[in-house]
């Protein structure tokens, strides 16, 4: 199947992670012209390798997300590289486990700057370039969470919530203009973030690490965390012509684990 996107600009944020990688190498193999955005120069050199032996290329972006105000350059540079930007996938870094009460204000407003408004921020210096092509999109990945709050991730659980509720009311101001706004939620995906979820929940329960991953496949409907490749592709066709119906929607990367309908 052809995706449709062969030539469009994309920019991928946290391209340096297990998922950003993956998505990064999902896009570039449907020929999207990629620029992977992150803040660890050495993981985006990583992906960027990955991305070539996938038969694609992409450009790396170092930057840190926080500093808002520069984010206006990046898109410029993006821009006057490769042209306006027509695929922007959101994803920014979690926070670390705890709980939802008793959190400090500034601890929230910290996330907050990191987590969200980032995301904010870029989509709205994208969107005016997407309104003139009359095509776009812009897919935000979250959490399972969202849907089903995970135990301990009390700030991760507030704020990706947030971006859910806020990619739904932008998909209703700007479907007529030819973008789509989609939220994608990751499982358990076998990435770092996961093993270092593992691992803290082993530590605070006394418990092995193995026993601790075990039970939490055995609670996956497939039996297995998922591959990050699985996840790529399923952000590459919500990017994808294929796509343009689908907007405002919440999908499901989980091997059934979501326990809701």
């Amino acid at each position: 199947m052809d995706l449709g996107i062969t030539g469009r600009v994309a920019l991928v944020l946290s391209a340096g992670g297990g998922l950003g990688s993956a998505i990064a190498v999902a896009l570039a193999r449907e020929g999207a012209t990629v620029f992977g955005c992150g803040s660890n120069a050495e993981r985006l050199k990583h992906t960027a390798q990955r991305v070539k032996e996938a038969g694609g290329t992409m450009t790396p972006v170092l930057a840190d997300l926080t500093q808002v105000d520069a984010l206006g350059d990046l898109v410029t540079s993006v821009k006057q590289q490769a042209g306006p930007i027509s695929i922007l996938v959101n994803m920014t870094g979690g926070p670390p486990p705890g709980a939802t009460a008793g959190v400090e204000v500034g601890t929230w407003q910290r996330h907050f700057e990191s987590m969200v408004l980032p995301v904010f921020r870029l989509t709205d210096l994208v969107l005016p370039d997407m309104r003139e092509q009359r095509w776009g999109r812009v897919i935000t990945s979250t959490s399972s969470g969202v849907v089903a709050p995970i135990p301990n991730l009390g700030i991760s659980n507030a704020l990706r919530s947030t971006l859910v509720g806020w990619s739904k009311s932008l998909s209703a101001e700007v479907g007529r203009d030819g973008i789509t706004a989609n939220v994608v939620l990751p499982g358990r995906i076998a990435t770092g973030r996961i093993v270092s979820l593992d691992n803290a929940r082993a530590e605070r329960e006394g418990r092995l690490v193995e026993d601790v991953a075990a039970e939490s496949v055995g609670k996956i409907p497939v039996g297995r965390y998922g591959d990050p490749a699985e996840y790529g592709d399923v952000v590459a066709f919500l990017a994808s012509e294929r796509a343009s119906y689908i907007t405002g929607s919440v999908t499901r990367v989980d091997g059934g684990m979501i326990p809701s309908i």
